[in-house]
């Protein structure tokens, strides 16, 4: 399949906006000079419409575009539940993890672990995180997206994934975090729209040219056996979605690591105006991931019926993209290509920023602002070549990115949730209990994964989750017992929300309750 004139023209169009625009919101004032927090977070400046947007732009890219359709293609609407579930997730993020990080003022989520334990935590975690951003997140996300353009505009994956990492490293390292969530209002804009016309021709060719509607009642008729929300222990997916954990287990652990303590994400949050900005901004997010299923997850499943037998699930997107008349083929194109390019962006940035500001300042105090703005910018671009040299042999095996990166992720969340939710919250938490938390998990996740093969990786997740805190509590008693100096007081946290807050949550909550009502 090839691009038409026409499609090439909108792809080139939205690709000069996007430089443009970047640029533009980034661009420096007669003597005014770039400081680490304008380049990491924004100058502190984002409205809440820009932090909603840019939190969805970096979580939708290819892992989960690609990779979820993939799975809604061989699983089927089950897979939604990770988006469905995040949006109550985000609701919780924004009322008890929020406040205490910005009543922190920090750049980091390393940084908060320093401020609550020591600075051997914070070296750990930054560690931790910029091998998990550079091996696996820059990768799936490089792979899957040359992937999908190799599907639809016959280019080499090596050339695919040499595009994308020029692309986002032209709007990206310049500018830094301003640039990445100002022109995020542009590509989450371009990816709904693209997303919902894909999804509608989907339905409608299903439909015989009768619309949406009729598309998607032919597609339950058609593929009853993927509208189940909640697996039973014989569907042969059953240990990638366990069942009820889904909503009691695992996964609460795996949302709340993701969208409460995951740098590249909550980073967005720490950039809003104030707390009551950053709110608004997540319960806006909230609603942008209940949409995302129709977005991603549909195609998949159409996919199965109207294009059964590909040779990998992860093939399901591009194949669907094939429908797509001239014109609107290369807005869809320019949807993915924006997903892909704002979480590398994002990606990238928070390497970055976590690079510099985590371990290269505390080994070189004193220099300059624009000094540690550019060590930032080579950090971020030395990680994308390793990404670029790592892509092929980390993920050209795997059938499912989207389980790979879930699975991979798993061995490490539970010891992350402890440590950041004791360290908030229990005031007896000290250093030796959280290292045992991040030792623990990685060790149980192992030792399970080798001597419990059997054991679903979500139920992993929350066993070793249980595991690690009564460890970490066990370790707190053991080494004194006492409240610790460093503890957030919370009684100057304001955990109280708005009403516009709290009418939001309870929208969240009742909507995911008819949707889990209806496909159960």
């Amino acid at each position: 399949m090839s691009l038409s004139t026409l499609d090439l023209l909108v792809i080139a169009a939205y690709a000069v906006v996007l430089v443009g625009t970047a640029w533009w919101v980034s661009r420096l004032r007669p003597g005014e000079v770039r400081d680490t927090r304008d380049y990491f977070l924004a100058g502190n400046r984002l409205p809440w419409w820009a932090v909603g947007a840019s939190l969805i732009a970096a979580n939708i890219s290819a892992e989960q575009i690609i990779g979820m359709s993939g799975s809604g293609y061989a699983i089927g609407l089950a897979i939604a539940s990770y988006e469905w579930m995040a949006a109550i997730t985000l609701i919780i993020v924004g009322k008890y993890f929020l406040p205490v990080f910005l009543e922190h003022r920090i750049y980091t989520m390393p940084q908060f672990l320093e401020q609550r334990y020591d600075h051997s935590v914070r070296t750990l975690l930054a560690v931790f995180w910029l091998g998990v951003y550079t091996f696996v997140n820059l990768t799936s996300v490089l792979w899957l997206g040359a992937l999908a353009i190799e599907t639809v505009a016959g280019v080499g994956m090596t050339q695919g994934m040499l595009l994308l990492a020029a692309f986002a490293a032209v709007y990206s390292l310049w500018g830094g975090l301003k640039a990445v969530a100002l022109t995020d209002i542009i590509q989450i804009v371009v990816l709904v729209i693209g997303g919902l016309l894909l999804t509608w021709l989907c339905l409608d060719r299903l439909g015989d040219g009768q619309g949406a509607l009729a598309g998607f009642l032919a597609l339950l008729e058609r593929a009853p056996e993927k509208f189940d929300m909640i697996l039973e222990p014989d569907n042969p997916h059953y240990m990638s979605l366990p069942g009820i954990s889904v909503l009691v287990g695992g996964m609460w652990i795996m949302n709340l690591s993701y969208w409460g303590f995951n740098q590249y994400i909550v980073q967005r949050a720490l950039a809003a105006r104030d707390l009551e900005e950053g709110r608004k901004g997540i319960a806006f997010a909230a609603y942008l991931k209940l949409l995302m299923p129709v977005i991603v997850v549909l195609p998949g499943i159409a996919a199965a019926v109207l294009a059964p037998g590909l040779e990998r699930p992860d093939q399901a997107y591009p194949t669907m993209m094939r429908l797509m008349p001239a014109g609107v083929l290369g807005l869809v194109f320019a949807a993915l290509i924006a997903a892909i390019v704002s979480s590398l962006g994002s990606m990238m940035n928070s390497i970055s920023t976590i690079f510099t500001m985590d371990l290269y300042a505390h080994l070189r105090p004193g220099r300059s602002e624009n000094h540690y703005v550019w060590i930032g910018r080579s950090a971020a671009f030395a990680a994308l070549v390793l990404a670029l040299f790592c892509a092929r042999p980390l993920l050209g095996r795997f059938e499912q990115a989207f389980q790979y990166i879930q699975e991979f992720t798993g061995f490490f969340t539970p010891g992350i949730c402890v440590l950041f939710l004791l360290g908030l919250f229990w005031k007896k938490a000290n250093t030796p209990a959280a290292l045992v938390a991040a030792a623990g998990s990685a060790l149980l996740s192992l030792l399970f994964y080798v001597l419990w093969p059997s054991l679903p990786f979500i139920d992993r997740v929350g066993l070793v989750f249980l595991l690690c805190t009564a460890g970490a509590v066990l370790t707190a008693h053991l080494t004194g017992g006492r409240d610790q100096p460093k503890a957030p007081d919370l009684s100057r946290i304001r955990f109280a929300t708005s009403t516009g807050y709290n009418i939001a949550g309870l929208g969240v909550a009742l909507i995911l309750a008819a949707l889990y009502a209806t496909w159960w």
